[in-house]
């Protein structure tokens, strides 16, 4: 007989908070769910449209907010996984879901009558009376429309429609290509002295990734665990320029090729721009974001730029100055450069990566982070062995305060593995909402690529490491945090620009003295890491600060140069070598190192052209000049001071989007940000320089 089981992505989860049953999820379960979900959704909005009442805030604005929980529960676990626990069956319904996801977005936001009763309830906003809240959410679902094109004539909806179903599947494909690329190539050495330079927490993590794939020696791959470490320390050049090589041709020419797939991705998004007036994609964006237009961008990098590059070609010179000293004879080419700058920093600062390594063990190192929230939030985070996770790597806590309110339940996945994307990255499962009075609290992940403990050793971590554990666990404490009663609302669904000001915040503790010394011991002596090694941790904060920001900077810069092109004719035309020049002819005029010809990260830039970052990466120095500011006041304060944290919980974490960003800051800090707080933080403001 047929099998009968009810499908758990459509039964409600009888785990405890509603947790989501992964061990009971089979890949052939998303599709029927997902054409249930969506059939349902279609009726609930049905259900608003066909109501006889005259149109409310309730029985519309906020009718549609709640409509398609069972969508939204569904697409939170399917495309989670697609990022950090894929297969080739999962990539195949993503492409088939997509799409239907797409139609039914429009379909909703080009509905007429659902646009002419949300239309009734903006004109007539002022008889009622809303809460801030109620008022924010009405302001946003009328934009949504408008700018989702509701107000285009009939057949630029159905070209919009279009546009959207077409975006979906080429931002899905690009990410999918950039795995492939990454999980493709490995460096293969059997010769030990093919190793040289590599230290052993380097060794031992190559041999075991060896010896999972049935082979000897040792193997290295792109994920950055690997390849980092690799470009830091292999003194033979060769093999540096073979894996830089590697990293940085993903996705150009080949069958993984992206070029034609970043062509049309932008070719779409400038049309879909201009059917709604705007003349480029950036422009279209930047509205909805604090800097608003695409000239307060460019003139906001510019002059970070302008104070940077000096800087950043005085420190590139003085590392090719000192490889030259140590008879380096070569001109110093990118592959180059890791591996000079971390023995000039092992040289003028007595800073060894491979010293710190040891103090930094990762369950010490979360366990600091959760006790820092612990003070700041009086936050408590207890395993739950019991709660099922999406793989054997996975663990779950149980987070709740002080009080004992529950606030979220937090999944923790640290390794690299074929299956997950690179990177670094905070999303939900299930974001804060409220139905029917009833609060859902947030699901909660963090995802790294961390290195994998060993037969002899635990998973340590980097410094770097440590600033990125911390820096996504600011995300993670935005959504932990979230009170409100919209999900649109809540966490950190918040402008672009704004969202990585509770991240780059936390990177701050790591370099206080005062908090590494309550988890930095030695795994195997357990030895308190030194004063001198905390003292050259905060002397090389700005080490290579200049060249730092500029690489950045150049990331904002072309992705801005992308999205405020006007010409489609030009975007369809271009090749793969097109693509290549395009990116290298922004870059010229602020390059420290030499372009290498053929090589661009734009065709592997997920940030970008799959993610969310659109016309958008400037906001992580954006965010920067916020934190800069906003750390101030802790410092003022106390690194630990409760009361401190409860102003930025209650001003801003716990306010979401529910309030415009540059009111939450002035709540917060009584003023706005000081402009120069991020260059005097780098030592950048001409007087330090």
């Amino acid at each position: 007989m047929p099998e009968t089981r009810p499908n758990p992505l459509l039964t409600p989860s009888p785990l405890p908070y509603g947790a989501p049953v992964f061990q009971e999820i089979r890949d052939d379960d998303y599709l029927p769910a997902f054409r249930e979900a969506i059939a349902h959704a279609r009726a609930e909005i049905r259900a608003i449209t066909d109501n006889p009442e005259p149109p409310t805030f309730a029985n519309t604005v906020e009718a549609l907010e709640l409509a398609a929980g069972d969508l939204d529960r569904i697409e939170g676990i399917f495309f989670n996984l697609i990022e950090a626990c894929t297969n080739p069956e999962l990539d195949r319904i993503a492409e088939e879901v997509s799409p239907l996801l797409t139609q039914y977005s429009m379909s909703v936001l080009l509905d007429e009558k659902l646009f002419a009763r949300v239309k009734a309830v903006w004109e007539h906003r002022a008889e009622y009376t809303l809460d801030t809240e109620a008022a924010k959410l009405l302001e946003e679902t009328w934009k949504s429309f408008v700018r989702q094109g509701a107000n285009l004539p009939p057949e630029k909806k159905e070209r919009f429609a279009k546009i959207s179903e077409e975006l979906s599947l080429a931002t899905l494909k690009f990410g999918q290509n950039v795995l492939a690329a990454t999980n493709a190539f490995t460096l293969h050495l059997t010769e030990e002295s093919q190793l040289e330079g590599l230290p052993a927490y380097v060794r031992d993590m190559a041999a075991a990734e060896a010896a999972s794939r049935g082979e000897s020696g040792w193997t290295f791959t792109l994920n950055q665990p690997s390849y980092g470490p690799f470009l830091k320390f292999s003194r033979c050049r060769s093999l540096r320029e073979r894996m830089w090589r590697a990293y940085n041709g993903k996705c150009i020419g080949g069958d993984l090729d992206n070029a034609g797939i970043l062509r049309k991705i932008v070719t779409l998004r400038t049309e879909k721009a201009q059917l709604l007036g705007y003349p480029t994609y950036a422009a279209y964006a930047l509205e909805e974001r604090m800097a608003r237009k695409p000239e307060t961008v460019a003139s906001f990098l510019d002059r970070l730029m302008a104070a940077s590059l000096p800087a950043a070609r005085r420190e590139v010179a003085a590392i090719a100055a000192f490889a030259r000293e140590n008879g380096f004879e070569e001109e110093l080419m990118p592959w180059d450069f890791s591996f000079w700058s971390e023995k000039y920093r092992k040289e003028h600062y007595a800073l060894d990566e491979e010293q710190l390594k040891p103090y930094f063990r990762l369950d010490a190192v979360q366990a600091a982070v959760f006790d820092l929230a612990g003070r700041l939030y009086s936050l408590r985070f207890q395993p739950r062995e019991d709660l099922p996770r999406y793989h054997s790597d996975v663990r779950v806590f149980e987070v709740t305060e002080a009080s004992g309110r529950f606030m979220a339940l937090l999944y923790m996945d640290y390794y690299p593995r074929e299956s997950k994307r690179g990177g670094a990255w905070m999303t939900s499962f299930r974001e804060l909402t409220r139905r029917g009075g009833v609060e859902e609290r947030p699901f909660v992940s963090i995802v790294t690529n961390f290195s994998k403990p060993t037969a002899d050793r635990p998973s340590l971590l980097t410094f770097d490491e440590v600033t990125t554990l911390l820096h996504e666990f600011g995300h993670a404490l935005h959504g932990m945090l979230a009170e409100g009663r919209y999900k649109s609302l809540t966490g950190t669904n918040v402008v672009r620009d704004f969202v990585e000001l509770p991240s780059q915040l936390m990177e701050n503790w790591a370099y206080e003295p005062d908090f590494l010394q309550t988890f930095a011991r030695h795994w195997q002596t357990g030895e308190v890491i030194p004063q001198a090694y905390i003292d050259r941790i905060v002397a090389a904060r700005n080490f290579l600060a200049g060249y730092a920001q500029v690489r950045q900077l150049q990331f904002g810069l072309v992705d801005m140069a992308w999205h405020t092109t006007q010409e489609m004719a030009a975007l369809q035309g271009m090749e793969a070598a097109d693509v290549v020049a395009f990116e290298q002819e922004r870059l010229q005029p602020a390059a420290t190192l030499p372009l290498v010809p053929g090589f661009a990260f734009s065709p592997s830039f997920n940030h970008i052209f799959s993610g969310g970052y659109a016309a958008g990466y400037y906001s992580y120095k954006w965010a920067e000049v916020l934190e800069a500011d906003a750390f101030a006041f802790f410092k003022e304060r106390g690194i630990f001071s409760a009361d401190a944290a409860g102003v930025f919980r209650r001003e801003l974490l716990s306010k979401g989007g529910s309030v415009d960003a540059d009111v939450l800051y002035r709540n917060f800090r009584g003023r706005d940000p000081e402009p120069d707080a991020l260059l005097e933080k780098l030592g950048l403001l001409p007087e330090n320089v």
